[in-house]
């Protein structure tokens, strides 16, 4: 793990970093104490962490490089965390496809479909199968809402991932039973096993939007300040460029769960059974509640500071007044205004300020920040369209190739097979090699090149299924495609030309997954962090309901054009999206170099 705490040319001052990060983790675990019970999220102290270091001119802004800060060890073990959970979600939700399309394999008890069998248990056919896991992916990214509103405002991000573990945990043991031989393949394992999909979608979902902001917040500094590297040359130690390699090792990890779960319960699926495939990843997501209790007192973290939600609309609503109008683009415009927020910053009030604004100006900058990134994840459901084919659709789509007795849902672990290979080497080489020339790949620019290599896999999936219908016994009716004996009459064409889909769409994600992590988490207050991290990933929930209405591509013979409508609209969605947001991009430093604002929840009155 030491080769991940440094840029690979190594800060000089690394130990002058940690000497500071010390300091400042005993005053901040001083100062949350007491504001806890001042019910005020301001750390008064928080400069104190950037106390003894030099900042840059704006001539060497835009003249150094940029590299990142030392990674607090702390961060490591809430990864651990996500990697037990990841494990325990996609190991489980790898065999769903499966689980719900096919037949209970003739004298099967299990569900096993043995080395050339079809496993299969409920038998729903694939419109079913798309339809259930694509609401159980809008359900566990619905839930995040719920959970990042209970976080901020009532229970603080640790409460709130620790019941969401014990909620997640009862629904794996539902997932259990509707497994188990006797009850695997009838009505009564359907019925248990949506309501354990109910249940485990809720724990995941309120998991997910609070302990991916736990993590980055392990990292403090918030400010630009210079650093020498080994070889003498002065640097731009960057904390965004910090917060974005965390996130780079937040979703490798991510992914070394992902493929071990689903890999491993492929395999548990196809010999064993759907009950093995199940109580496997419940064993590994007991991991988490001990390393929860193991780092208890141990991670830094922002207690809740009420009402800040009503605070952050009230505010909105104040900036709006007078900007209405009944010609709707009138109304447009003056919404998004360079001065809309101006008009609702206290200092503009003078005697006249009501008593409700109990925060300062640089607040209502960071409320403004964090409803940009908002309008920058609208446009992510568009990217997540195209990624959710993955899900599914990929997975039947290889069951009508030749797989020579290789599961057909093991070739989704492409997925992050390619990313556990990939993140490093963009960390490493890719990123900083954009860095030494002069490259600005920033946020944005990742989000949009997200797009377009989603719509690039999108076209690899739309070829190799035109020439799986060109090439198989039946034609565009491949999928129920089989001889007199009942048995499947495939493709010939070898599964592993999904290759190209697989691996595009990883690095999509590279772009744009992570970059969306970590544009919630550098662009929201601090106190609104889990809120708008569950907007980001809510818009996954967004686009699973959008699916739902391109269930009916999702079978034979309109499945070419599934993947071409989900190429299309990543595409071009790509496109209006840079042209909208450029001149936010050019913002970037500006908006990640806000002064913190204050908001004293205690006496706010809604």
């Amino acid at each position: 793990m030491a080769g991940l705490e440094v840029d690979r040319d190594g800060v000089a001052g690394l130990a002058e970093a940690t000497r500071h990060n010390e300091e400042y983790d005993t005053a901040y675990e001083k100062k949350t104490s007491e504001v806890a019970i001042a019910g005020s999220d301001h750390d008064h102290d928080i400069d104190s962490i950037h106390e003894g270091l030099e900042f840059p001119t704006d001539e060497e802004k835009a003249t150094l490089r940029r590299v990142s800060d030392a990674i607090p060890w702390s961060a490591f073990l809430i990864a651990i965390i996500e990697f037990a959970e990841r494990f325990s979600y996609y190991g489980s939700s790898v065999v769903f496809t499966n689980y719900i399309q096919q037949p209970l394999p003739p004298g099967s008890r299990t569900g096993a479909g043995g080395e050339y069998g079809q496993s299969g248990a409920l038998n729903r056919g694939q419109q079913m199968s798309t339809g259930l896991v694509t609401f159980y992916q809008f359900w566990s990214y619905v839930t995040p809402v719920a959970g990042a509103y209970i976080a901020d405002t009532y229970w603080g991000r640790y409460k709130t991932v620790c019941v969401c573990v014990g909620i997640a945990m009862l629904g794996h043991i539902i997932m259990i039973i509707s497994a188990i031989p006797g009850i695997v393949g009838g009505d009564a394992s359907m019925a248990i096993f949506t309501i354990s999909m109910v249940v485990t979608g809720a724990g995941a979902g309120g998991f997910k939007s609070n302990l991916s902001p736990l993590i980055a917040e392990q990292y403090r500094r918030t400010k630009l300040f210079i650093g020498t590297t080994k070889k003498g040359e002065r640097v731009i130690v960057d904390p965004a460029m910090t917060v974005s390699r965390i996130y780079m090792y937040f979703y490798l990890f991510i992914n070394i769960g992902s493929l071990t779960g689903q890999i491993g319960m492929v395999y548990a699926e196809k010999y064993i059974g759907f009950w093995l495939a199940y109580t496997l990843p419940t064993v590994v997501f007991m991991l988490c509640p001990l390393v929860l209790w193991f780092g208890y007192g141990r991670y830094r973290l922002s207690p809740p500071t009420g009402s800040v939600l009503p605070a952050a609309f009230r505010t909105w609503r104040f900036a709006a007044r007078g900007r209405w109008s009944w010609n709707p683009i009138k109304t447009l415009k003056q919404l998004t205004a360079d001065d809309f927020w101006e008009s609702a910053k206290p200092s503009m009030q003078g005697a006249d300020k009501p008593r409700w604004m109990t925060f300062d100006d640089h607040w209502v900058d960071e409320v403004r920040r964090g409803l940009k990134a908002c309008g920058v994840f609208l446009w992510f459901p568009l990217y997540w369209l195209a990624y959710n084919q993955l899900n599914a659709n990929l997975t039947s789509q290889a069951a009508v190739m030749v797989t020579n007795g290789l599961p057909n849902d093991v070739l989704s672990n492409l997925d992050p097979l390619a990313l556990v290979i990939f993140i490093p080497i963009c960390d490493q080489i890719i990123y900083p090699a954009f860095a030494r020339c002069g490259l600005k790949f920033t946020a944005l620019k990742k989000i949009a090149w997200g797009f377009y290599t989603a719509a690039a896999s999108m076209i690899w999936a739309a070829v190799i299924q035109y020439y799986v219908y060109k090439t198989n016994p039946c034609g565009k009716y491949a999928a129920t495609c089989v001889d007199s004996e009942k048995n499947p009459l495939v493709s010939p064409i070898n599964v592993w030309a999904q290759t190209g889909s697989y691996v595009l769409i990883a690095f999509s994600e590279i772009f744009a997954s992570i970059t969306g992590l970590e544009y919630a988490f550098t662009k929201a207050p601090r106190n609104m962090r889990s809120l708008v991290m569950s907007i980001f990933l809510f818009m996954t929930a967004f686009s699973a309901a959008l699916g739902e209405a391109f269930v009916s591509l999702s079978t034979d013979p309109l499945l070419v054009w599934n993947y071409a409508v989900s190429a299309i609209l990543a595409g071009v969605g790509g496109i209006l999206f840079w042209i909208v947001v450029r001149k936010l991009d050019s913002q970037e430093d500006t908006l990640n170099n806000l002064h913190e604002g204050h908001f004293d929840s205690e006496n706010f009155k809604n």
